[in-house]
């Protein structure tokens, strides 16, 4: 696209004085500095000073336009993390819930910037994606497996290293679910609209909203977020996309975010409503150019909300350069239009990393077995595959084959799967292993039929649980669980897996458990079996998931992974239920998964952190250095992401974490902070990680750089990010529970 560069004033694009409140929400008009956005700012302001209010209309409603500066395409929006969906030739990567099991940023970025890879080679300019919502505020939510976990420090990192990611693609980032967000159940307007979202009296209060909810997209906005999907559902009585307290002034003011907003489907509900609420793209239906010019007409939409819509829409598209004529033209959905690189390979190395050895009383990893026996549907593929019609009226709650990639907009365009049974078979040919398997959740062997003939020197068995097992050197049992877009969870458990897995223990003394799950899945049915000697659990991992859990099993790789949830013993010991009123309120306020649990000290199963290895890892020296004042309030100029020195490192903490076991593998340390009274906060809370390679015998000096408001905590009366006076406790350890060092740091707040 070629342009005419001409300056263009605030009066010209109707950004005047009558607009310029702290709250309009207006880009140039709420103080915000765009930084790296000012270019884009400039270019998008130009080509919409060409505009007739006809082409400004057609440009916010997905048409393309044509003006005296040239030409602008209308941007193509597609779903999503995963890969880009119902296309041939592409990558089936692992989810987002996956990959914030490794706690690498590394793997995190790489992730995100190949996916975007993926959709500017096929011509797609917007990726439906990141998706920090979901958070998973109950463990029932159906779409919890797309989203980084219920932690907001875990989740906000993870959310912006993938806008990053995207950015770096070339392609816009568009955030995702904008906000609170956080069930299936009554998600929808013809459901009463208020879902997961919050709404009637309470709803989620201010607190909750900014120190859970709103955090990652904080993170996100700082590195380059270009689009928002506002939600189906209400926030505190008022649909996401007409609520201007939750996209002018929060959004779009408070986090100084340039971006266009854009509506899940059947989120716009009215036009008005939406136009005037902080909704920047919507339908041709709703916003027709006739009821929008009565709008304007008659002094309901003003000309500069309309301006600020149009360049909105555009200043993404300048911000990742894509204005540059390099990006491949949009690709029909079968064309051979190979866009896959060698991205199986991070698929598999990311996979790996992602998954949590709960426990290993010295099964793993495996060493030449000679009999080795496989069980479970999700051990193999599905009996049609692996691709099906896009489904958004929920699923599960198990899958009967290898669970490798999500549903509704969770789902991938997967090109083949790896299975485990494909990737141990070839294993086991290497190695000479003698391998049988029965891939069903609840086979029988009622009919008595054997393998071969039977006979005197004959390796014929009856196929069933119990004979497969007996005699067996090791037993793997596969299990999964699934759910999706449209319904929420219905169990925690399954009983037809737990029934498999104990019939399995109970006859092979040597039996290891492998889950695929979207979302917490209990295991007290069966983890205290003598014969369940280990257990590797994850997230579902993409198309090269067989071959990333084969590598774990046998050692190729040393797991890594750490739980992103808690693991608890009942169901009665999470909080949040599912909500079956219209609207939901979020009583719980910020004290959900690990911080809950905290809170009432109730036990789990498994804590928020846990991971083991085949190695062991010593912690010692702890050192803390902060500075023994602060200001209260920050001081920092308003821009993108929030005043400016909240991003400011203002401490660190750091440990020798020594390999002091005899393999090389990779720890994850993390901090964990408890504030002053006074800042009104859980017991402790994540507030740093890292991901350290070591040799055996090897040590290294972790830092975890302390940011400014990761010692913040919100103030409603303020409506501000403040620094609490006081002690501040220091906790490093392996897990929320498993806190190896720990010390304090004192601060003193001047005003």
């Amino acid at each position: 696209m070629r342009f005419i560069s001409f300056a263009v004033t605030a009066a010209l694009l109707g950004l005047t004085s009558a607009t310029n409140s702290s709250t309009s929400g207006l880009l140039k008009a709420n103080g915000v500095t765009l930084g790296d956005w000012e270019a884009a700012y400039e270019k998008a302001s130009a080509f919409v000073a060409g505009l007739t209010t006809d082409q400004k209309l057609a440009l916010i409603t997905g048409s393309s336009v044509s003006s005296s500066n040239g030409n602008f395409s209308a941007l193509e929006f597609l779903d999503g993390d995963m890969g880009l969906q119902n296309y041939f030739f592409v990558s089936a990567f692992s989810l987002s819930s996956a990959l914030a099991m490794t706690w690498d940023r590394d793997a995190i970025y790489a992730q995100a910037k190949a996916v975007g890879s993926e959709f500017y080679n096929k011509g797609i300019q917007v990726v439906a994606g990141p998706t920090s919502q979901p958070m998973g505020r109950t463990p029932w939510g159906g779409r919890n497996v797309e989203g980084f976990g219920p932690d907001p420090y875990l989740n906000g990192l993870a959310t912006g290293l993938s806008t990053k990611g995207y950015v770096d693609a070339g392609v816009i980032p568009g955030g995702k679910h904008f906000l609170l967000y956080e069930q299936e159940t009554n998600r929808t307007s013809s459901g009463g609209g208020g879902g997961g979202g919050g709404g009637g009296p309470g709803g989620a209060n201010d607190k909750t909203l900014h120190e859970t909810y709103l955090w990652p997209f904080y993170d996100a906005v700082k590195n380059g977020l270009g689009a928002v999907m506002c939600a189906m559902t209400k926030v505190n009585g008022t649909y996401s996309c007409e609520n201007s307290d939750l996209l002018m002034k929060t959004l779009k003011t408070e986090l100084g975010f340039p971006g266009l907003v854009w509506p899940d489907m059947n989120g716009q509900n009215s036009a008005e409503g939406s136009a005037l609420g902080g909704e920047d793209y919507g339908s041709s239906s709703i916003w027709s150019t006739s009821t929008m010019k009565t709008l304007l007409s008659n002094g309901t939409l003003t000309e500069a909300r309309l301006n600020d819509m149009t360049i909105r829409n555009l200043i993404g598209y300048y911000h990742v350069n894509l204005d540059n004529g390099l990006q491949p033209a949009m690709q029909d959905q079968d064309a051979y239009v190979d866009v896959r690189g060698n991205h199986s390979k991070l698929i598999r190395e990311n996979g790996a990393k992602s998954m949590a050895l709960l426990k290993n009383e010295g099964t793993l990893p495996l060493k030449k077995p000679r009999v080795m026996s496989v069980f479970g549907a999700h051990a193999g593929p599905v009996m049609g595959g692996p691709n099906a019609a896009m489904n958004v009226e929920g699923s599960g709650p198990t899958y009967q084959g290898h669970l490798a990639t999500g549903t509704g907009s969770g789902q991938a365009s997967v090109p083949y799967v790896i299975t485990p049974y494909v990737a141990l078979t070839i294993r086991a040919a290497q190695d000479a292993t003698m391998m049988r398997w029965i891939m069903n959740d609840t086979y029988s062997s009622s009919g008595g039929s054997t393998l071969i003939q039977e006979g005197t020197d004959s390796t014929a068995v009856s196929p069933s649980y119990a004979n497969y097992a007996t005699n067996s050197d090791v037993c793997l049992v596969f299990i999964n669980a699934l759910s999706g877009e449209g319904a929420d969870r219905t169990e925690l458990y399954n009983e037809d897996q737990d029934t498999m897995v104990n019939t399995v223990a109970d006859n092979c003394n040597n039996t290891v458990v492998v889950v695929n799950t979207v979302g917490p899945r209990l295991l007290d049915q069966w983890i205290e079996h003598d014969n369940v000697t280990a257990v590797l659990y994850g997230s579902i991992l993409g198309q090269e998931s067989g071959n990333a859990i084969v590598d774990l099993l046998y050692g190729d790789v040393n797991p890594s992974g750490r739980l992103i949830h808690t693991i608890a013993k009942n169901e009665s010991d999470y909080n949040v239920e599912l909500c079956y009123t219209a609207q939901c309120n979020f009583t719980e306020g910020v004290y959900i998964d690990y911080r809950y649990f905290d809170a009432k000290n109730v036990t789990p199963r498994y804590p928020f952190g846990h991971g083991l290895s085949y190695t062991t890892f010593k912690y010692s020296d702890l050192a803390i250095k902060t500075p023994s004042a602060t200001t209260r309030a920050p001081r920092g100029n308003h821009t993108v992401g929030g005043n400016s020195d909240l991003w400011d490192v203002v401490g660190t903490v750091s440990a020798r974490i020594t390999n002091n076991g005899t393999l090389a593998g990779a720890e994850v340390p993390q901090l964990y902070l408890g504030f002053p009274d006074a800042a009104d906060q859980p017991v402790r809370q994540l507030r740093g990680f890292e991901r350290v390679e070591l040799r055996a015998g090897q040590e290294s000096i972790v830092t975890f750089n302390l940011r400014r408001r990761d010692i913040s905590y919100w103030d409603v009366a303020a409506q501000q990010w403040l620094v609490a006076s006081g002690k501040y406790q220091v906790y490093v350890g392996a897990s929320s529970r498993d806190l190896r060092l720990t010390g304090a740091f004192s601060l003193r707040v001047k005003a």
